[in-house]
């Protein structure tokens, strides 16, 4: 297995859990409404990282999971000693996905029952892995349970609203979509249950010309697009880019060259001087099964749009959101930084009090302050990676740093997010690090450097 020697960028999270397993399961129904005459139900979400993530109830237990269109099974990944879940007939399997390593073991549990607030489904198989390989939890500071997908939208038109964070599950036989100039509708493809899209994009290494792509539509991948170098003639890392670690999989390691495209056009859409990383064919030898696929489409994408995903009819009809002009940004510290836990910190606590005197105001009375102290749990963070070469690694930041402060801030005053987005708020931006390295406090400034 080869070293990571890159960053895993937090908004560049993918979650390479398609897989192939070595046996076969029965056929199941996935979700369907509660009440027979339910027409909608309106689910709501968080959006972190440019992943959607659900509330999910397994066998009465209430669970957080990311909404993946690449994925067709459901699957734990994380159970802490905190979570009691019942897990019915199970038995263990093997699991292989993207990356470079060997199968994984896992256990397969069967006829288990789930719901989505309003929407159930009965005798559901679900794949729980042993390892957290993942790590998502502490990549998205907040607890992740696992993934879902297939079998919770294919009975369903879903429309997913990226601005409200709202997801509507709508009756096919009853729904009828009106008219919308503004829209784009395309057809898609499936295959091993997973939606696929043709879209077209514009590479530096044949000019202005415009290549045709068939791509995976993936909203558990935060990236915006992923091409697979060399599955077409004209699919070449152009000649600025970097190596860097994009992820894990199943079966290990995703690596892969980071840069840009002139353009991507989506039907009528053009997307213009997106990010882009080029995967090399060891990390994917499992995604190119499927010979037409040219790369995937990920939630950095899907979010300037409205998205309609109809499963029954073979289609995703898209409208332009607010997000849709934003650029492109990237982590330009070279830090992949991590939710790392909470800690007990002290905090004053200071109130205001009157001078009182027999139960009557003073004539003079006076304001004076009784200060106290509480304790309150706040999050941690670390420096989880640093990429060889990057500001950060010059600066002399190391993997396993405790953060202390950024930027004179204490770093539990900051969400993860916050920190993810100074990181790659603007080129030249200075930042100033305070961290805990076995036992030593250290301080380094670095300032944010463009690589592509």
């Amino acid at each position: 297995m080869r070293k990571n020697n890159g960053l895993h960028n937090k908004m560049f999270l993918f979650l390479a859990i398609s897989f192939i397993t070595t046996f076969c399961t029965n056929a199941q129904n996935g979700f369907h409404f509660e009440e027979e005459s339910q027409k909608k139900q309106r689910v709501s979400f968080q959006l972190i990282n440019n992943l959607i993530v659900i509330p999910v109830t397994i066998n009465g237990q209430k669970l957080s999971f990311i909404l993946d269109t690449g994925v067709t099974k459901t699957i734990i990944f994380n159970l802490s000693q905190h979570d009691s879940i019942s897990l019915l007939n199970t038995k263990k399997i093997t699991l292989r996905g993207l990356g470079d390593g060997e199968p994984v073991t896992a256990i397969l549990s069967k006829k288990n029952k789930m719901g989505v607030r309003g929407l159930l489904a009965n005798n559901q198989s679900i794949y729980v892995i042993l390892k957290d390989f993942f790590d998502v939890s502490s990549k998205m500071g907040t607890t992740i349970h696992g993934v879902i997908g297939y079998n919770l939208l294919r009975n369903f038109v879903v429309k997913i609203n990226y601005k409200t964070k709202k997801i509507d599950f709508y009756n096919p036989d009853s729904y009828t979509y009106k008219k919308c100039r503004k829209c784009e509708v395309l057809p898609i493809e499936f295959y091993r249950k997973k939606p696929f899209v043709n879209v077209a994009v514009q590479l530096d290494t044949v000019g202005t010309k415009l290549t045709r792509v068939k791509m995976l539509i993936d909203s558990g991948g935060s990236d915006a697009i992923w091409l697979f170098e060399n599955s077409k003639s004209e699919i070449k890392t152009p000649k600025r880019f970097f190596n860097d670690f994009l992820g894990e999989g199943l079966s290990g390691f995703i690596f892969g060259k980071r840069s840009r495209i002139p353009k991507l056009k989506i039907g009528r859409f053009q997307i213009n001087n997106s990010t882009v990383s080029f995967l090399d064919s060891l990390s994917t030898l499992n995604a190119r099964k499927f010979k037409n696929r040219n790369g995937s489409i990920g939630g950095y994408i899907l979010k300037r749009f409205t998205v309609w995903l109809d499963y029954p009819n073979k289609q995703i009809m898209l409208k332009k959101n607010s997000f849709f002009r934003a650029g492109f940004n990237y982590n330009m510290s070279g830090l992949d930084v991590a939710y790392s836990g909470k800690q007990l910190i002290m905090q004053e606590n200071i109130k205001s009090t009157t001078g009182v005197y027999n139960g009557k105001l003073e004539s003079n009375n006076t304001i004076f302050f009784a200060p106290n102290f509480i304790y309150v749990f706040k999050p941690t963070y670390k420096v989880k990676g640093v990429a060889k070469n990057s500001v950060g690694d010059k600066a002399g930041l190391k993997a396993g740093d405790l953060i202390l402060e950024i930027n004179r801030k204490p770093a539990y005053a900051y969400k993860l997010s916050d920190i993810v987005g100074m990181l790659q708020e603007r080129e030249n931006k200075k930042i100033r690090i305070k961290i805990e390295r076995g036992g030593e406090i250290l301080s380094f400034q670095f300032r944010l450097e463009k690589r592509i």
